[in-house]
């Protein structure tokens, strides 16, 4: 496991973001070698906790809830505070996002595992298949989730890890580098736009939840894991 619990590009296939995401798109998933998820939203479900987080920070910083939880998910802390608050200094934007963490910290009361990680982890381990998560929050958010969802993981990549978070593919470039993955033979789980841009910026095939355009659609990890069975 590494140390840390824990710009731009285009979508591959930006026609697909006004498709129902019940479709499951043809990709071929016979070559993958190793699969990557993100934490929260994908393998953890946090996204009450989440915004409820934000939500609370959002009141204390003066910043408007809806236009924070707009692009939230799936991005570093820092990144956030900066765009919302731009008048932030440095110092302020590092102050104001080791805040907003600390409420994260405190707040793990309805976090568990998301619908489907249990058998989707089982599959990965009949196949063989080496898998590692890769997300933006911090090494102990990361830790502190992953614990309260009840799940151990192999391999972590966090925001610690490295020097720039989602969407830019460091992450997933440094977990397929860790698993002896060629990226392009890796499958990346995401959530959130961020993510999955990130992915694809690797050169990674991406599936996608909740309606995010990417390679593949998904409705949940249960479907995931039937894609693979047949693979």
């Amino acid at each position: 496991m590494l140390s840390g619990v824990s710009e731009d590009v285009s979508p591959a296939f930006p026609e697909m973001a006004s498709r129902n995401c019940r479709t499951v798109y043809p990709v071929d998933l016979t070559g993958v070698q190793a699969v990557l998820l993100d934490m929260d939203g994908t393998l953890v479900d946090s996204d009450a906790a989440v915004e409820r987080a934000w939500r609370t920070w959002a009141g204390e910083y003066g910043a408007d809830f809806e236009s924070v939880l707009a692009i939230a998910h799936g991005s570093p802390a820092e990144r956030t505070v900066r765009h919302v608050r731009p008048d932030l200094s440095d110092e302020q934007v590092t102050t104001a996002a080791a805040r907003q963490l600390a409420l994260q910290y405190e707040d793990l009361s309805d976090v568990t595992q998301a619908p489907g990680a249990r058998e989707l982890l089982a599959e990965l381990d009949r196949l063989g298949l080496p898998w590692a998560v890769v997300t933006s929050a911090d090494a102990k958010l990361a830790r502190l989730r992953l614990a309260a969802a009840g799940l151990q993981v192999p391999v972590l990549v966090t925001g610690e890890d490295v020097r720039s978070g989602k969407p830019d593919p460091e992450g997933y470039l440094l977990a397929a580098r860790t698993l002896a993955a060629e990226p392009s033979r890796c499958l990346v789980v995401e959530d959130a736009e961020p993510g999955v841009l990130a992915g694809q910026a690797a050169g990674a095939t991406v599936a996608a939840l909740k309606g995010v355009p990417a390679d593949l659609a998904i409705d949940d990890l249960c479907q995931l894991t039937r894609l693979l069975e047949r693979g």
